[in-house]
C-alpha cells in the first residue's frame, strides 16, 4: 500500500531523523536518488546537457548535490538560481568544484531551449499557491522545450497537502519524492502536473496513524476480495439487492446488475420496472415487482441507478438495516437526514457534478479542491464517499486516510460505466466487505477492467463488466 503525509508530518518525520544524522546526510540521501533517477531517464549522462531551476529552500539544495553527481559523470550541468543571493550555499559549492557553472536567471529561456534535462528545484513541498511572475516564465520556457522535465520532490506550483492547482506549475515528466508520497502526487488536479512518481527512500519514519491518503496495491486488494468456502451457498456468499431502472432509463437497471454479478455476491435481487430487461440479458437473476422491503432478504442495496424520480423507492431503501450504496438518481432523491440517521453503513458514489449540487457549490469548486470535497461530502452526509473521477477518492465518515485510486482510464468517462461500478460495490457490500473496502476495491477493479476492455481505443460499460473477471483474476494469481 502506498500511503501519504501531510507537510507537517513530514517535516516533523524529517527533523526526528535529521537529529540522528550527521549534518548534511539527509540532503546528501535525497541527492543521490535524485541524481540517479536523472541518470536514468537520460540514459547517456556524459556529454548530456543538464539545467536546474534552483530555488532558496532546501530542494534546491538537493537539485545542486544531485547536479554536482551529474557533473561528476560527465555532463555539462548549469545551475539557474531564481534567487541567486539565496541559494544553497553547499549545493553551490560542491558543483562548481564538480565543473558546474551558475548562470543569471536572464539567460535561463536559452539554456533551457538547448537542454536535455530540465530538474525543477524551485519551490519545496511547502509551497501555497501558483509560481511568482519569474518561475512563471521559466515554467513556459520549459514547456516548449524538448527536455525531460525531473521535478524535485514535487512540481513547482502545486499544492502537496491538498493536490490544488490554484496558478501557474510546472509539468514534470517524473517526480522524484522523498521519504514519503504527499497528497498532491497522487490526486488530481495535481497529479497530471507530477508525470511518474518515483519514490526514493531516505529513512523517513511518519506514524502509519497520521496517513492522508491510502493507495491500495494489487496484493492490498486480493486480501480484501471474498473467497467461497467449500460450505458456502449463494445466501451465505451474500445477497445484493439493486433498485434501479425505470421506463425511460432500463439500461442502468441491466448495466447495475452486470457488476453486481461479477462483484462476489452468491445471487442478486433485482426490484423495479426493468424486469423484463434484466432477465432477457441475465436470467439468473432473482426478480420482485413487489418493492424492496418485500423482495427477500438482501445483504445489501444499491438504488438510484437510472431511477428517474422514483423518491418513493429509494427512502424505502434507505429504512432498510443492511448496507445502502446510493448512485445516480438516488443521490439527488435521498434526504440527507435520511441518510444521516442511519446506522447500517452507507456508501455514496457521486461524480464531481453530483458532489456539488449536494454541497451546495459549483462543480468547478469540487474538481478543483477534491480531496476537501470528498471529506466535506462524508462528514455532512456521515456516510462513505466515492468521489468518482480520473482518481477516485474514498472518505469514511469518522475521518482517517482518504483511500485513493488512480486504476482507471479516461475511456471510462463513457455513460454506464458508473451503473456498473455501483453494483460491483454493491454486491463486495453484499459480501461483507465494509463501506470503505468495498468501495475502494471496486474502484480498483473497475478501473483495472476499464484499461482490459479498452486498451487504447473506446469502450462501453458493458465491456467494462464483462473483464471484471479478468480483473479479479489478475489481482488474485
Amino acid at each position: 500500500m502506498r500511503t501519504a503525509y501531510s507537510v507537517e508530518t513530514v517535516r516533523a518525520a524529517e527533523r526526528a531523523l535529521m537529529a540522528r544524522l550527521p549534518e548534511g546526510a539527509l540532503m546528501q540521501r535525497a541527492a543521490a536518488g535524485l541524481a540517479a533517477a536523472c541518470a536514468e531517464l537520460l540514459g547517456r549522462v556524459y556529454g548530456s546537457r543538464v539545467v536546474l531551476l534552483v530555488g532558496s529552500g532546501d530542494n534546491g539544495g538537493d537539485a545542486l548535490y544531485a547536479g554536482a553527481r551529474l557533473a561528476r559523470r560527465g555532463a555539462g550541468v548549469t545551475a539557474v538560481p531564481l534567487t541567486p543571493g539565496r541559494a544553497h550555499a553547499g549545493g553551490l559549492a560542491a558543483l562548481r568544484r564538480t565543473g558546474g557553472t551558475v548562470a543569471a536567471p536572464d539567460a535561463a529561456e536559452e539554456l533551457i531551449a538547448r537542454a536535455d534535462l530540465v530538474v525543477d528545484g524551485i519551490v519545496g513541498i511547502g509551497g501555497k499557491g501558483g509560481l511568482r511572475p519569474d518561475a512563471e516564465r521559466l515554467a513556459d520556457a520549459v514547456a516548449r522545450s524538448a527536455a525531460a522535465v525531473v521535478a524535485v520532490d514535487l512540481p513547482s506550483g502545486v499544492d502537496a497537502d491538498t493536490g490544488q492547482v490554484r496558478g501557474a506549475a510546472l509539468r514534470a515528466d517524473l517526480t522524484v519524492t522523498f521519504g514519503t508520497y504527499k497528497p498532491g502526487l497522487l490526486v488530481d488536479p495535481a497529479r497530471e502536473y507530477a508525470g511518474v512518481v518515483r519514490l526514493v527512500d531516505i529513512g523517513l519514519e511518519p506514524p502509519a496513524a497520521d496517513a492522508e491518503l491510502e493507495a491500495l496495491q494489487h496484493a492490498d486488494v486480493a486480501r480484501l476480495l471474498p473467497a467461497p468456502a467449500a460450505e458456502s451457498d449463494k445466501y451465505r456468499r451474500g445477497v445484493v439487492g439493486i433498485a434501479a431502472g425505470s421506463a425511460r432509463y432500463p439500461g442502468a437497471a441491466v448495466l447495475a446488475v452486470s457488476g453486481a454479478l461479477r462483484g462476489g455476491a452468491g445471487a442478486v435481487r433485482y426490484v423495479g420496472p426493468a424486469g423484463d430487461a434484466v432477465l432477457a440479458r441475465f436470467p439468473e437473476t432473482l426478480v420482485s415487482d413487489a418493492g424492496p422491503a418485500k423482495a427477500g432478504r438482501v445483504q445489501a442495496w444499491v438504488v438510484g441507478p437510472g431511477a428517474g424520480d422514483d423518491a418513493a423507492t429509494v427512502a424505502e431503501v434507505l429504512e432498510a438495516d443492511v448496507p445502502v450504496l446510493l448512485d445516480a438518481d438516488g443521490l439527488r432523491l435521498a434526504e440527507r437526514d435520511a441518510v444521516r440517521r442511519r446506522t447500517a453503513p452507507t456508501l455514496m458514489t457521486p461524480h464531481a457534478g453530483e458532489a456539488a449540487a449536494l454541497l451546495g457549490v459549483r462543480r468547478e469548486e469540487v474538481e478543483d479542491a477534491r480531496l476537501a470535497a470528498v471529506r466535506e461530502l462524508a462528514a455532512v452526509y456521515r456516510a462513505t464517499v466515492l468521489l468518482k473521477g480520473s482518481t477516485t477518492l474514498v472518505a469514511g465518515p469518522g475521518g482517517g486516510p482518504v483511500r485513493v485510486n488512480a486504476t482507471g482510464t479516461p475511456w471510462l468517462a463513457t455513460a454506464g460505466s458508473g451503473d456498473v461500478l455501483s453494483g460491483l460495490a454493491g454486491s463486495l457490500l453484499a459480501a461483507g466487505l465494509g463501506a470503505v473496502d468495498a468501495g475502494s476495491a471496486a474502484a480498483y477493479l473497475h478501473g483495472l477492467a476499464g484499461r482490459f476492455a479498452a486498451d487504447g481505443a473506446p469502450v462501453g460499460a458493458h465491456d467494462v463488466a464483462s473483464r471484471i473477471p479478468e480483473a479479479w483474476r489478475d489481482v488474485t494469481d
